[in-house]
């Protein structure tokens, strides 16, 4: 089932309260730089990831759920592709940039649906329905819940459909001493957060320079400040939304393969190994 509705809805009170409680990261501003930069060629990359990943070069009628949407460009990617999409965010102003993307490329398009809402929310969650394709990148680590998210994911999975998932990577002590990090940064006034993110990614960025010298390419350090990544981002909103990304729960490949062996999935791709505390992707398909 896939509502047409064109305007968001399904607001979570409890959304603004979290980020005023230090409890969130407010997302969804790091986004709004991405409306400014998108281009055919970031959308066809998209494109082509997802369908890469789903190993499906069309999703022509097909269902397709974006939990969690930020941006929306991979909805937007899977609505070019053919599907009928329904996108949900917790935060407003992720939904807004996706009904930006909407306005500009499929504009008033009942095919593709776009509300607030949070995977955690059994009423909003139990009344879409299932789906084909059920998709959520970097998100339901975000929740606070992650494996209660996941659950809720998974259950929107129609018989023989597919579950397309991005999950960080569990490392032990260095996660932990992240999510630290990530706490403090939401606890922290508004003013002393830019210094502590400095203090948080110095480091890294030392080793990153060092790198860069050691290769006779310094130049190559400095030209990720001009640019923007995959994700639409520059370097400093990037560091910005790592630093800050709470609630932040991570997974080992193992874990999330008998967790969804369990619900009746099977592995279909995935892409792991040498994401560092980044993201491990999976696909399963609902047996």
């Amino acid at each position: 089932m896939l509502t047409t509705s064109t305007t968001a809805a399904s607001s979570t009170p409890s959304y603004h309260t979290e980020v005023t409680r230090g409890e969130r990261f407010a997302f969804g501003k790091n986004w709004r730089a991405f409306l400014g930069i998108i281009d055919d060629t970031r959308i066809r990359q998209a494109e082509d990831s997802l369908a890469a990943m789903l190993r499906d070069r069309t999703l022509l009628g097909k269902s397709f759920l974006d939990i969690g949407c930020g941006s929306g460009l991979f909805s937007l990617a899977a609505r070019r592709l053919g599907a009928r999409v329904h996108s949900f965010d917790f935060d407003a102003d992720s939904v807004a940039c996706a009904v930006e993307l909407r306005r500009r490329y499929f504009p008033g398009d009942l095919q593709w649906n776009i509300e607030q809402g949070s995977v955690l929310d059994s009423r909003y969650m139990g009344a879409l329905g299932t789906f084909d394709v059920v998709y959520s990148w970097g998100v339901l680590h975000h929740t606070g819940r992650m494996w209660e998210a996941t659950d809720a994911a998974c259950r929107l999975v129609a018989p023989g459909g597919k579950l397309y998932i991005a999950l960080y990577n569990d490392l032990g002590s260095r996660s932990t001493r992240w999510r630290a990090i990530k706490r403090t940064y939401n606890k922290l006034p508004l003013f002393m957060r830019p210094p502590f993110t400095v203090m948080a990614m110095l480091p890294q960025e030392i080793k990153a320079f060092a790198r860069a010298l050691l290769k006779l390419r310094p130049a190559s350090y400095f030209n990720v400040w001009t640019g923007y990544n995959q994700r639409g981002m520059n370097r400093w909103r990037d560091m910005v939304d790592w630093v800050g990304g709470y609630p932040y729960e991570v997974a080992t490949p193992e874990a999330v393969f008998e967790f969804c062996r369990t619900r009746g999935f099977s592995l279909t791709n995935l892409r792991c190994g040498g994401v560092g505390l980044g993201c491990n992707e999976f696909v399963f398909e609902r047996i």
